[in-house]
C-alpha cells in the first residue's frame, strides 16, 4: 500500500477502534443497571439507557458516546490532515453501529454523529443539534428528530464548507438512516412512540 495512503488507513482503524467502546453498556452495568442490550430496544446508545430510568447515566453515555467519535476525528486531523479527519468520522460510527466486540450489534449513530460534526465543523454541529431539538419539541418524536438533523446536515456542510465534507456526511447518513430502518418503518405506519410514551419499541 502507498506510503501516503497508510494515515488514512490508520483514521479509519483508531476512529473504528474509539467508536465501539459500548459506553451504555458499560455504565449500565457499573451503575447496577443490568445488561441494557435486555432492555427497551435493546439498543446500547444514550436513548435506550434512558429506559433505565436513570437520566444521569444515559447523558454520561451521551457524552462519551459523542467524545469517542470527537476524539479521534481531532486526532486524526491534527496529525494527517481534513480527509483523514473525515474517514476516522466514518470509522468511529461504523464503529459504535458495528461493534465487533458485540457481534456486530451497536447503537443508531445519533451521539457519534453529534460527536463527529461538532469535531468537524462546529457549526453544521450545532445546526444538527438545533435541528433535533426543533423537530423533537414540534413533534415530540426523537427519531424524526434524528432523522430529519442528519438529512439536512449534509446540505449544511456542503454550503458552509465543503463538497468533501458534504459527501462525508452523507456516507454517516446513510449508515444511520439504515440503523433507523425500524423506526422509519413506524414513522410510515404511525406507530412510532412519542418522546415520553410507555410504548417501549425503539
Amino acid at each position: 500500500m502507498p506510503t501516503d495512503l497508510m494515515p488514512l488507513l490508520y483514521a479509519v482503524v483508531i476512529g473504528y477502534l474509539c467508536g465501539s467502546v459500548p459506553f451504555g453498556l458499560l455504565l449500565t452495568r457499573a451503575a447496577g443497571l443490568g445488561d441494557i442490550r435486555d432492555i427497551g430496544s435493546g439498543n446500547i446508545g444514550a436513548t435506550n439507557v434512558l429506559r433505565t430510568g436513570n437520566r444521569q447515566v444515559a447523558a454520561a453515555t451521551l457524552v462519551l458516546d459523542a467524545a469517542k467519535a470527537a476524539l479521534p476525528i481531532l486526532f486524526a486531523g491534527y496529525y494527517w490532515g481534513a480527509n483523514a479527519a473525515m474517514l476516522a468520522a466514518i470509522g468511529a460510527l461504523l464503529g459504535h453501529c458495528f461493534p465487533v466486540w458485540l457481534n456486530f450489534k451497536g447503537g443508531k449513530g445519533v451521539s457519534v454523529m453529534i460527536g463527529s460534526l461538532l469535531a468537524l465543523s462546529w457549526p453544521v454541529g450545532l445546526i444538527f443539534c438545533a435541528v433535533w431539538l426543533v423537530i423533537a419539541f414540534a413533534q415530540r418524536m426523537s427519531s424524526l428528530a434524528a432523522l430529519t438533523a442528519t438529512a439536512t446536515a449534509p446540505i449544511f456542510a456542503f454550503v458552509l464548507v465543503n463538497e468533501w465534507l458534504a459527501g462525508a456526511i452523507a456516507i454517516m447518513a446513510i449508515v444511520l438512516f439504515f440503523q433507523h430502518r425500524e423506526n422509519i418503518a413506524r414513522l410510515m405506519a404511525g406507530t412510532e412512540p412519542k418522546i415520553g410514551s410507555e410504548n417501549k419499541a425503539s
